[in-house]
C-alpha cells in the first residue's frame, strides 16, 4: 500500500508540474496587458508610485519580464514557498481571500453531494428492482429531465417561483437585510435559507446521471449467478438486494465520490454566480473576468491538485470495497 501510494504521488507530482506550466503558459498568452491595466489603477491611488515603477514591479514579481520557461520557474519557486502573490482584484493575498470564501462553497457542495448520494442510491435501487414497471419509467424519465435541464434555466425557474411569486426566499446573496440584528441562531437559519435554492439546483441537475449509474450497475449485479443462488436458497428479497447486491455497486459509487472531491472545494461557478453566493466559484469567476492572474493561477492549480488527489483516493478505496482488487495491478 505504502509503495503504491508513493509511486502514485510521484506520478501525480509530474502531472501537476505539467499542468501548472500549461496554466502559466495560458496566462502569459492572454490577449491584452493586464499588468499594465493593474499598474494604471495602482498608480492612480493618492501618494502611489509612478506607473512605470508599478509595471516593473509587477512584471518582476510574477516573472513576466522574463521568457516563458524562466518566468515559469520564478512563479513555481514562489508557489513552492507558499507565496501565490496578491490578488489584483481583491487587493489582498490570494490565500487570504481563498480562506474567506472556501467555507461557503464547501458547505454547499457537501450538503448537495450528500443529498445526491442518498436520493440517487435510493431511486437507483428502487428502479432496478422494478425494471420495466411504471415506477421504473417514472424514475428514469424524471432523471432524464433533470439531466436535460440547463443549470441557468432551472435556477431562474426556482427564483421565479419561490422568490418572486411565493416570496419564500431572497433572490440572491448569502444573508438578508437584517442579518446583523439577528441572534447567532437566527443568523445561522438566515444563511441556511439562502442556500436552499442553490443546493436544490445542484441536486436536481446532478442526481439524474448518478441515479442512472446506480440503476445500471444494480441491474447488472441482480442478474449475476450468486444473486440467483441467494434467491433460490429462500433468502429474503431485501437482504439479497441490500446485503449482496448493493455492496457490489459500491465501486462505481467510489468512482463518483473520488471525482466529486474537486466539486466540494472548487465551488459551482454557474450556480454561485446565478445566486450571487460569495463562494470560491463566484469569486474565481469575478477574478478571471477582471484579469486577476495571481488568483486565477492559484484557483486552477488548486483544481488540478484536487483532481489528482480525488483519483488517488478512488484507487485506494477500491481495495476496501472490493477484496478482489489489489493495489499494484494484481488480482486475487
Amino acid at each position: 500500500m505504502a509503495k503504491y501510494i508513493c509511486k502514485r504521488l510521484g506520478i501525480s507530482a509530474g502531472i501537476l508540474l505539467v499542468v501548472v506550466f500549461l496554466i502559466y503558459l495560458l496566462m502569459r498568452l492572454l490577449p491584452g496587458s493586464y499588468v499594465e491595466n493593474m499598474a494604471i489603477q495602482l498608480s492612480q491611488v493618492p501618494g502611489a508610485k509612478p506607473y512605470e515603477e508599478w509595471v516593473a514591479q509587477l512584471n518582476a514579481q510574477y516573472g513576466l519580464d522574463k521568457g516563458i520557461v524562466e518566468g515559469f520557474f520564478v512563479q513555481l519557486m514562489n508557489m513552492l514557498r507558499g507565496n501565490f502573490g496578491d490578488s489584483w482584484k481583491y487587493a489582498m493575498p490570494v490565500t487570504e481571500k481563498f480562506s474567506q470564501v472556501i467555507g461557503v462553497s464547501f458547505v454547499m457542495g457537501a450538503v448537495a453531494l450528500a443529498l445526491e448520494l442518498v436520493i440517487a442510491t435510493f431511486l437507483g435501487i428502487y428502479a432496478a428492482t422494478r425494471q420495466y414497471s411504471p415506477q421504473d419509467y417514472l424514475v428514469t424519465t424524471g432523471a432524464l429531465l433533470g439531466i436535460s435541464l440547463p443549470t441557468f434555466f432551472f435556477a431562474t425557474l426556482l427564483k421565479l417561483v419561490f422568490s418572486v411569486k411565493l416570496g419564500w426566499f431572497d433572490l440572491s446573496g448569502l444573508v438578508g437585510r437584517n442579518f446583523q440584528s439577528l441572534s447567532p441562531w437566527g443568523q445561522f437559519w438566515d444563511m441556511a435559507s439562502h442556500l436552499v435554492l442553490p443546493v436544490l439546483t445542484l441536486v436536481v441537475v446532478s442526481v439524474g446521471s448518478l441515479m442512472r449509474y446506480v440503476r445500471t450497475n444494480m441491474l447488472e449485479v441482480l442478474s449475476a449467478d450468486y444473486i440467483r443462488t441467494a434467491r433460490a436458497k429462500g433468502m429474503p428479497s431485501s437482504r439479497v438486494v441490500f446485503f449482496h447486491g448493493f455492496r457490489n455497486t459500491l465501486i462505481p459509487l467510489v468512482t463518483i465520490l473520488g471525482s466529486s472531491l474537486p466539486g466540494l472545494f472548487a465551488g459551482s461557478l454557474i450556480t454561485e454566480t446565478l445566486f450571487a453566493i460569495p463562494g470560491i466559484g463566484y469569486t474565481a469567476y469575478q477574478a478571471m473576468i477582471a484579469g486577476d492572474i495571481p488568483f486565477s493561477m492559484f484557483y486552477l492549480t488548486f483544481l488540478a491538485v484536487l483532481t489528482l488527489l480525488g483519483n488517488l483516493l478512488s484507487d485506494i478505496a477500491y481495495s476496501f470495497v472490493d477484496p478482489r482488487v489489489r493495489l499494484g495491478g494484481q488480482y486475487g
